[in-house]
């Protein structure tokens, strides 16, 4: 199969053909049709954050089940042929974190396929033509075919468009798990996402299906501000031209929001996001930071005014997968106009170069050409 490779000392991705994956007990081979471009894989690409290398990235996918494990079974009857999508989070399903529901701390998944690159037994399924190790980030949905974990498979039902469901594995369901779990957002609160890209434009959808209003968008780019409003924001800031701590309080009466979101992980839109609350409310921080990267807190603002600050990487996989793809179906978060940009694989780099100058508005996705 081809498949996009990072080298090592290179922050480029080649396109190679490697050997295709065998999956194992508990596994699914999947006939990738689709890979999201995520700001995560960019980190990586750009040694911001730290994976083994070589390594194959792409982090939510959809396709098409093509065989299963040795031995494998699945209780929700998961079998060849099935559309489905792919979470990047893979819980082990037997970890204390698991076992407590907690599939977003599944301690295999942080200590083997993000530390080592590998699944839950210690090896990778993928390799280079020469049998060396390659490193897999999540299932490696860069790539023609994919080994996933079947506890981070849904069914893709009937009616939704098989590319661009590829990001809800990762952009809908990071804001899912944000909205729902960290957020806990109520309907008539009010919100405002910092950031709005690919996981912020998802935070819009899934905040709006839940009730929230008003939902003020914050960015330092006019396309994305206007993207924002088409897909549920009721109010926009440019960042760039107008103090976003004013902007919000004049548009919620003096009070701030009772739920914010910051999606880029840079320490000044983290302070920001914190600067919007109101009295009480509740900052959740989503994006992923560049290397040690930190942000200032004033203390005594964060006990006087009784704010909660706390981090949502992602959402719990076995019970919001499912979910999400369910508010797809339902119309509530609509994927195709978040996916703006599509690649072919042998531009994949071209995509990723796209991302890192910041002209992608929502999100991108790889496409497979399974003909050539």
């Amino acid at each position: 199969m081809r498949a996009a490779v990072l080298r090592p000392d290179s922050a480029e991705l080649e396109v190679v053909e490697i050997p295709t994956p065998t999956p194992r007990a508990g596994e699914a081979l999947v006939r990738v049709r689709a890979c999201g471009v995520c700001h995560t894989d960019l980190h990586v690409i750009k040694g911001e954050v730290a994976f083994p290398r070589p390594a194959v990235l792409g982090h939510e996918i959809s396709g098409t089940i093509v065989a299963l494990g040795e031995g494998t079974t699945d209780a929700r009857g998961l079998a060849p042929g099935d559309d489905v999508v792919g979470a990047f989070i893979m819980p082990c399903g037997e970890c204390d974190a698991c076992g407590r529901g907690r599939d977003d701390l599944c301690a295999a998944f942080f200590g083997q396929n993000r530390l080592r690159g590998t699944l839950y037994d210690g090896q990778s399924r993928l390799a280079l033509p020469d049998g060396s190790f390659l490193a897999m980030y999540s299932m490696g949905g860069l790539a023609e075919y994919a080994v996933v974990p079947l506890t981070a498979l849904t069914l893709l039902p009937d009616g939704l468009d098989p590319v661009a469901a590829a990001i809800l594995g990762c952009a809908a369901f990071t804001a899912y798990g944000a909205v729902h779990r960290a957020g806990r957002v109520h309907p008539g609160e009010s919100v405002a996402i910092t950031a709005v890209g690919g996981v912020g434009s998802g935070v819009i959808q899934v905040a709006k299906a839940a009730g929230a209003d008003p939902i003020i968008a914050i960015d330092v780019a006019d396309d994305k501000l206007q993207a924002a409003l088409r897909l549920g924001a009721t109010h926009v800031v440019n960042s760039a031209a107008v103090d976003a701590r004013t902007a919000v309080r004049e548009l919620t009466g003096g009070r701030g929001v009772d739920v914010s979101f910051e999606a880029l992980g840079h320490p000044a839109t983290f302070r920001q996001a914190v600067d919007v609350l109101a009295d009480g409310g509740r900052m959740v921080a989503i994006g992923i930071a560049a290397g040690a990267a930190a942000a200032e807190i004033e203390i005594t603002p964060l006990v006087r005014r009784g704010y909660t600050v706390t981090g949502s990487f992602g959402a719990r996989t076995r019970e919001d997968l499912p979910a999400v793809v369910a508010l797809a179906a339902r119309g509530d978060f609509d994927a195709t106009g978040v996916v703006t940009r599509h690649y072919p694989l042998d531009d994949v780099d071209t995509a990723y170069q796209a991302l890192a100058r910041g002209e992608i508005t929502g999100r991108a996705v790889v496409v497979m050409d399974h003909t050539r």
